[in-house]
């Protein structure tokens, strides 16, 4: 019979309990037993709710303490030596040096999962490496899930993919350890199946991009290899479709194939008629990235195709990808709009689509007829109400012309007058945005939205903050001063608050990286900008300098890959019209004096296809959506943009194809590796390559900061290099703030006197 399953469920608790439960054991607060046994109360509670709402099989191994890329590390021994791991099992504090770095050891890199606002922890390989069962923290919890009665199917990182999302350390080839970390996975698999485990999921998302042939070899291998172990695989693939990976995976050893019919629905068809006799197609019809109500009689009519082609016991109902992406439950949002939230479904809600579109294939459309009609009624008024739709904005659209996405002169000619204008020394100093956002800030925050703090009282709080900060950078002597944003919640929401076309969430939070977790926008119209939304704080803050101030703002790109978007129209659409609010901002800004704007895009290189042949059209409208956003400036305004955490090498010539006059990355966990893709192309325009990693606790040496800029000094013209940290300063204590940032300061200082 068709079964109803999932591939992973949001490890983070209903209510964010992980994340109180993690920091506090990093404060010392709490202890690692009683981290351990939240942990295991958020797993209970999960594997509950899937089992019941009805779901055949439950993912087991999807929870993790900070990323299920980093548990696979510790699962096969790949620990770094700078970790001094002896060899056992990796334990609490091992792992998360790995993850955050501590007082005497660097972090582990980190960069984004596939095209997701997710980040891992990349592994790090070298042609020596070996591999070992290190942890035991998948048997645990496959125990506890059967201990519970909870049909557990455990989730591993598949070989291919783990090995190729890694980084070799030496020039060898990380797919070279493939036969050397193959006899680990098949012992994991051997221990999971004495534990009286039927199915494991082994996830190969690498079959959904641009793969050579040594990968296509080597999945080939890997499969052979598990296909052995007793136990049955549902190798699972999501994030696109296979496209001319298709006969490949077709032909591999699986039990049960998964395929994203969400990003990839053109994909059914094909995989259908070719699918190999007596294996499982597993369809992932509801969308486990977005909080839209699925069209169950599309979906259904989807599986009936499979349905009828293989037979309902050879088809399985399920998400399209892990549903760590998509928030908890949507019945904690007792504050949303109602017509709106009736449109959404979070995971919770998301388990009962599965199990319907389960019972309907099994038991014919009129099982479920009442749920079809709320499904339908959902459909049509999404299609036909009338706050999906604003006049004023595609009037606004259609009137769009080519002199609006260029800077009226060429970045030779503003260079000039921006440093005439600004007056800066070389290796000028600045910051990327936010500065410690702390417990009275939050407070402030809160209190004013519930109406306990008045307006007048919550805006001289965060005139209180914005002039603390302002007086501690020029106290640093810093050149390009920012406001430090007490204001803001998170750099997308707090913008999504304020234009028309997004809604907001009180409890849709979803993991981005460790213990910080994000609530994303919701654009569910056309988008508009009714009022100013930074130009008042930024102004104050001008009026307590002489220095420059830089105007903060999020770029239409990041506002859309990190919101929930609507799904009724080309996302380059929806981009544009983002444009379009953020660039009144801009004009606004450079009205009230702001002289310097940065508009940060770190979700850019995120947003790229995974298949080659998609980048360009995706590119050409994300490249417009920026200078469209910045472009209507005067060449003495300089524009900043900031990306972090991505790899630059293969879309260079887009990133300067933005025209930003100044680009911050993310180059100090990299040791400068991401500056390389600058150079090779030479860069024209200015670069602000981060020295202090602020994803980590540990205090950065000035020492350790003079190196990394004597690396970018190697290999650019030191007129073009700002100095700056990684990222933003929100999540970091002024503790580590404060020194790092002196450190900052006199390392450019000191190179300022070395070129003279």
């Amino acid at each position: 019979m068709v079964l109803a399953t999932n591939l992973g469920y949001p490890r983070i608790g209903a209510r964010r309990e992980l994340k109180k439960a993690t920091e506090s054991y990093w404060k010392g607060d709490l202890s690692e037993a009683e981290l351990v046994n939240a942990a295991s109360e958020i797993r209970k509670a999960n594997w509950s709710t899937q089992k019941e709402a009805g779901l055949d099989m439950i993912p087991v191994g999807d929870f993790s303490f900070y990323d299920q890329v980093l548990d696979m590390t510790a699962l096969v021994g790949a620990i770094p030596s700078r970790y001094n791991f002896q060899g056992d099992l990796v334990d609490l504090p091992t792992y998360f040096a790995m993850a955050r770095g501590n007082d005497t050891v660097t972090a582990m890199e980190m960069t984004k999962w596939f095209d997701t606002n997710y980040h891992y922890i990349v592994p790090e390989f070298e042609a020596g490496t070996d591999f070992k069962i290190s942890s035991s923290k998948i048997f645990d919890e496959t125990r506890e899930a059967l201990d519970m009665g909870i049909p557990a199917r455990p989730v591993l990182v598949g070989p291919v993919t783990y090995l190729s999302m890694g980084k070799t350390k030496d020039e060898s080839d990380a797919l070279a350890l493939l036969p050397k970390l193959l006899p680990v996975y098949k012992e994991i698999l051997s221990r999971l199946k004495t534990m009286g485990i039927e199915w494991v999921q082994i996830d190969e998302p690498i079959l959904a991009m641009d793969i050579n042939d040594a990968q296509k070899s080597a999945l080939k291998t890997s499969c052979d290899a598990l296909a052995g172990c007793g136990v049955k695989i549902c190798l699972a693939t999501y994030f696109c479709g296979l496209r001319d990976n298709e006969a490949l995976a077709l032909s591999l050893p699986f039990d049960a194939l998964h395929i994203d019919l969400k990003r990839a629905p053109e994909q059914l068809d094909s995989v259908v008629q070719n699918f190999p006799a007596g294996k499982i197609l597993s369809l992932g019809l509801i969308d486990g990235r977005n909080i839209w109500r699925a069209n169950l009689r599309d979906a259904l009519a989807k599986a009936q195709i499979a349905s009828d082609k293989l037979g309902a016991d050879r088809v399985w109902i399920a998400p399209s990808c892990s549903m760590i992406h998509s928030p908890n439950d949507l019945d904690l949002e007792v504050r949303m709009d109602e017509q709106l939230k009736s449109w959404m479904a979070y995971s919770k809600q998301k388990l009962s689509e599965i199990v319907s579109l389960r019972d309907g294939l099994a038991n014919g459309e009129s099982s479920i007829q009442d749920i079809f009609a709320a499904s339908d009624a959902v459909v049509k008024d999404r299609a036909t109400s009338p706050r999906i739709h604003n006049d004023a904005v595609k009037c606004r659209m259609s009137r769009l012309d080519a002199s609006m996405f260029r800077r009226s002169s060429e970045f030779s000619k503003r260079r000039e007058k921006q440093h005439a204008a600004l007056g800066l020394p070389t290796f000028p100093t600045t910051s990327i945005g936010s500065f410690p956002q702390t417990k009275e800030i939050r407070e402030a925050r809160a209190s004013y939205k519930r109406g306990d703090l008045d307006l007048q009282s919550y805006q001289q709080a965060m005139r209180d903050e914005i002039t603390r900060v302002v007086r501690f950078q020029e106290d640093l002597d810093i050149d390009v001063l920012v406001h430090g944003e007490p204001e803001r919640n998170d750099m997308v929401e707090y913008f999504g608050e304020q234009l028309q076309g997004y809604t907001f969430s009180q409890n849709g939070w979803v993991q981005s990286y460790g213990s910080r977790y994000v609530k994303p926008p919701i654009i569910f119209g056309d988008v508009s900008r009714p009022t100013p939304m930074t130009v008042e704080w930024s102004a104050y803050a001008q009026s307590l300098t002489q220095r420059p101030m830089k105007g903060m703002l999020t770029g239409p790109i990041t506002m859309l890959f990190w919101s929930f978007v609507r799904d009724d129209q080309p996302r380059s659409e929806t981009c544009k019209q983002i444009s379009l609010a953020i660039r009144d901002e801009v004009h606004d800004l450079e009205e009230a004096g702001i002289k310097v704007i940065q508009i940060d895009e770190p979700a850019i290189r995120e947003g790229l296809p995974l298949r080659r042949a998609d980048w360009k059209n995706y590119l050409g409208w994300a490249v417009d959506s920026f200078r469209l956003s910045a472009s209507c400036v005067h060449d003495e305004t300089q524009i900043h943009t900031h990306m972090c955490y991505s790899e630059f090498n293969d879309i260079i010539d887009s990133i300067a194809d933005l025209d930003a006059d100044a680009i911050s990355i993310e180059t100090s966990r990299s040791q400068m590796e991401l500056l390389e893709a600058f150079v090779s192309f030479d860069y024209p325009n200015e670069i602000g390559p981060g020295v202090y990693d602020i994803h980590s606790p540990r205090i950065p040496t000035q020492d350790e900061m003079i190196i990394l800029l004597e690396k970018a000094a190697l290999v650019l013209d030191p007129s073009q290099i700002w100095v700056n940290p990684d990222c933003g300063l929100k999540t970091r204590g002024w503790k580590e703030v404060e020194p790092a940032l002196r450190h900052m300061v006199d390392a450019a200082k000191i190179m300022r006197k070395r070129v003279g």
